[in-house]
């Protein structure tokens, strides 16, 4: 039986100024974890704010572990990449 792991990601972006700002942080956090991880990634609420983000990073495997590490190495990325402007993670199990 697959395995689906969802990461939820709560960003502040204090130094966005603008939704464009926004969009360039969010974007190249999307693009990077896509690209790293082979995960699904979307912006998933506080899409009109452009100092808040809620970003969803989805996995599935057929073992529940591999997924759990994959989650994980994208949670330790995302804070690597974000700092302090992430404020929330959490993950869920379908």
């Amino acid at each position: 039986m697959a395995t689906i792991g969802v990461l939820t990601l709560e960003i502040v972006l204090e130094n966005s100024h603008s939704l464009k700002d926004k969009r360039h942080v969010v974007k190249s956090l999307k693009d990077r974890l896509r690209g790293k991880f082979n995960v699904a990634v979307a912006e998933i609420d506080c899409q009109d704010l452009w100092q808040r983000a809620v970003v969803a990073a989805v996995t599935v495997s057929s073992d529940h572990g591999h997924a759990q590490q994959v989650l994980q190495s994208v949670e330790d990325e995302a804070a690597a990449l974000l700092g302090a402007e992430l404020t929330g993670a959490t993950v869920e199990w379908m």
